[in-house]
């Protein structure tokens, strides 16, 4: 039996969610976390680990662990020289190719790391499904959420990732629509609605018009340069700067980012917190410093005004003005900074809402999306749009539009060329996309060549372009010559994209490297139910109580065996010994046994003293 799921395959973490009784339910792990950080790491021995494992990994072997990966789908490495820069991993790749990505003395595309955190949301539904019910769940089929500004060659790298990852991906969806269908705006009679989606690596805004079922988004606009990592890249300098360490320093780097990103999460609920880093190997001498919201908004502003003029841009494509605004929904787990809020606010001149987990309502809505598709329960029609103008590069370096941006998708549009020479038997089509008048000044996303026009005098051939973009905003070319009827289809791949070859290799190679993938998961599940035992113990030795209760209650050698213990299991958690592990935490669980008795007894003893029993 299988199943579909929604997912929102996000820059810092990814989530999976599915529709369960007519509601969609994020998935969570044993711990009831909804987050798998979109970390990978690569272990001396090649294995390869995804999510806490791999975010833990950041600290101790920087150089071997991926991040922020979404930021280079569907790029060249022309467009990510300047992120490279803080990133303890090699970005490379040839001029007008994919992205190649140098982790541990091998070479992975921004596709093929993605890939990795979704097999780990793949895994982490199925062992959902198989402990919730009594059969086996395949998840084979998926709705993949992605920016509204994600453009052809970015939402296909994302397909592609799919694939490797072993999904069937349905339907892409932007993420500002299904963070809609997640609110149940969809089941609204009419409204207009903006989305203001600030996440971690991209900013978009959407302007949608629901009307009897008909779910249309009208305009949208962002950045897919903005968002939270810029944020924590900007006081990452910040700190570094002030420890006088260099930015080379991929250990130091990890340690000052680990800790200025808990301070920016601390500033949304307090005013005041420190940025605090324990003397180590990274910072020796340690390093501590007050800030205040007040100082962190300072630093901050000039990105978050960055979001109000695409903001405004989308409202003047869509001809509406703040006040034809209904609702705003925040997306986006930067939406939380208090800061953004306010801007957000005072642009629409209302209040956002904020009734759902800003990090999951991405994902409830892929679900609710994949629930339509799989049972067609609700009569709903989505009218996307695509973000970009789309067209060709014609004589002179200039850019002929073919369908403007903010057209409604499913989308086509044609156009006549003809030949610059005579006898001319084939034409190079450069497919662009962009609002710039030249072609040297927009995205290329494709290059072929129609071959096979017979030979005529130039200006004589009448040669159709016509493009059509599909539900997923993917788009596909075809071209005729109509005086001959030669007619070829061409399905367009973007110049950033793999190759049938790459991913059918990579395919293999997934299933030649299961057996050690599933020895790192079993690994990681031991680690995992180590530092539960471990944390737990912990919390019951610094209990205000604890040395009284152990002079009172224990025997005599056992605070010994305890500590013993207790060391002993966070030595095992160092290593890549899963037995050493699992009999570390036995015998730690073991050895404080009688301390979890003793002390439920006497929080029961407190909790009983002086009441009587008919009061209880």
């Amino acid at each position: 039996m299988s199943k579909v799921v929604g997912i929102d395959l996000g820059t810092t973490n990814s989530l999976v969610a599915y529709v369960k009784d007519g509601a969609p339910v994020v998935i969570r792990d044993e711990s009831g976390d909804a987050l798998v950080p979109s970390v990978v790491s690569i272990g001396r021995d090649n294995t390869v680990y995804v999510g806490r494992e791999a975010q833990r990994r950041l600290l101790t072997e920087p150089s071997r662990t991926v991040y922020s990966v979404k930021r280079f789908m569907g790029r060249g490495i022309e467009d990510v020289g300047d992120e490279a820069r803080l990133l303890p991993f090699d970005v490379g790749g040839e001029e007008g190719g994919v992205v190649r990505i140098g982790v541990a003395g091998r070479e992975f595309t921004p596709p093929e790391i993605s890939a990795f955190v979704l097999r780990e949301l793949k895994r982490r539904a199925e062992d959902h499904f198989r402990e919730d019910g009594e059969f086996d769940f395949e998840v084979d089929r998926a709705v993949i959420a992605v920016p509204a500004y994600f453009n052809d060659a970015q939402r296909t790298a994302t397909r592609d990732a799919g694939r490797l990852a072993g999904l069937e991906v349905l339907r892409i969806i932007n993420e500002p629509t299904a963070a809609s269908l997640a609110y149940g705006l969809d089941r609204k009679n009419r409204g207009t609605v903006a989305v203001y989606d600030l996440g971690g690596g991209t900013f978009d805004i959407s302007i949608l018009r629901v009307e009897d079922g008909v779910f249309q988004v009208l305009a949208t606009n962002g950045d897919t340069h903005l968002g939270g990592d810029d944020i924590d890249a900007m006081l990452t300098t910040f700190v570094l700067a002030d420890i006088g360490h260099s930015a080379a320093e991929g250990e130091t780097v990890q340690t000052v980012r680990k800790a200025v990103i808990q301070a920016k999460i601390d500033l949304s609920e307090t005013d005041e917190t420190e940025i605090r880093i324990e003397p180590g190997r990274a910072v020796p001498r340690g390093y501590r410093k007050r800030i205040t919201r007040a100082d962190l908004e300072h630093m901050i502003r000039e990105l978050v005004e960055r979001t109000v003029g695409p903001c405004r841009q989308a409202l003047a494509d869509a001809g509406l003005g703040p006040q034809d605004i209904d609702e705003v929904v925040l997306v986006g787990g930067s939406t939380r900074i208090p800061l953004v809020r306010r801007a957000v606010e005072e642009l629409f001149g209302r209040p956002a809402h904020a009734g759902l987990n800003p990090d999951e309502v991405v994902a409830l809505g892929a679900a609710v999306q994949a629930d339509i598709l799989l049972s067609g329960r609700r009569e709903m029609l989505l009218l996307d749009v695509t973000p970009l103008s789309l067209g060709i590069e014609t004589l002179g370096g200039v850019t002929s539009k073919i369908i403007l941006r903010n057209s409604t998708i499913p989308a086509s549009g044609r156009e006549m060329f003809t030949t610059g020479a005579d006898n001319q038997t084939a034409v190079d089509v450069h497919v662009l996309q962009g609002e710039r008048e030249l072609a040297s000044d927009c995205r290329s996303l494709a290059r072929f060549t129609l071959r096979g026009i017979p030979p005529m005098p130039a200006g004589l051939p009448r040669i159709e372009v016509r493009f059509q973009i599909d539900a997923n905003g993917i788009l596909s070319v075809s071209a005729r010559e109509l005086r001959t009827a030669i007619e070829q289809t061409i399905e367009v791949k973007p110049s950033y994209g793999l190759t049938d070859q790459e991913v059918e290799r990579m395919l293999i190679e997934s299933f030649e490297h299961a057996e050690a993938d599933f020895e790192a998961r079993l690994l990681i599940e031991a680690r995992n139910e180590a530092e539960t035992v471990i944390h737990a113990t912990e919390k019951s030795m610094r209990r205000p109580d604890f040395e009284t209760l152990a002079n009172e209650e224990l025997e005599p050698g056992e605070r010994r065996r305890i500590d013993d213990a207790l060391a002993a299991a966070r030595t095992a958690i160092g290593g890549t010994d899963r037995e050493q592990i699992q009999q570390a935490t036995a015998a730690l669980n073991e050895a404080t046994r009688h301390l979890a008795e003793v002390s439920m007894n006497r929080s029961v003893r407190e909790a009983l003293a002086g009441r009587n029993v008919k009061d209880l």
